[in-house]
């Protein structure tokens, strides 16, 4: 099934026509390179504190959410997703970089609902 992921995510209706309603375990995304560049304008709604309580509601209990971004962790959109979830990190990833021939990082936001 192919639809569009930040309609699914601000919709009472979710992820699942089949099934409206139907709460997840977790939730990762790899979509934009970073909460502060998205690929399309539209997406930087999803980013606020309203997307994300729109997104929590498509969680389980205990669910988490995890985003990969391409830039170093930003405080404000931590802000935004302590004011939403219980239990929030942003974890630096280093690694090789083969295109730099160095060293780069990327971080990864994760939230869970308790």
């Amino acid at each position: 099934m192919c639809s569009d992921f930040f309609a699914a995510a601000a919709s009472t209706a979710g992820f699942d026509p089949d099934n409206p309603g139907r709460t997840y375990d977790a939730i990762l995304l790899d979509i934009d390179h970073s909460p502060r560049h998205v690929l399309h304008q539209p997406h930087t709604a999803f980013y606020t504190r309203e997307g994300m309580r729109a997104l929590s509601a498509h969680l389980a209990p205990r669910g988490t959410f995890a985003l990969w971004s391409d830039d170093a962790p930003d405080d404000q959109f931590l802000a935004i997703l302590e004011s939403v979830f219980s239990d929030v990190e942003a974890e630096v990833v280093p690694f090789d970089n083969p295109l730099t021939r160095g060293r780069s990082t990327n971080t990864i936001y994760l939230a869970s609902r308790s």
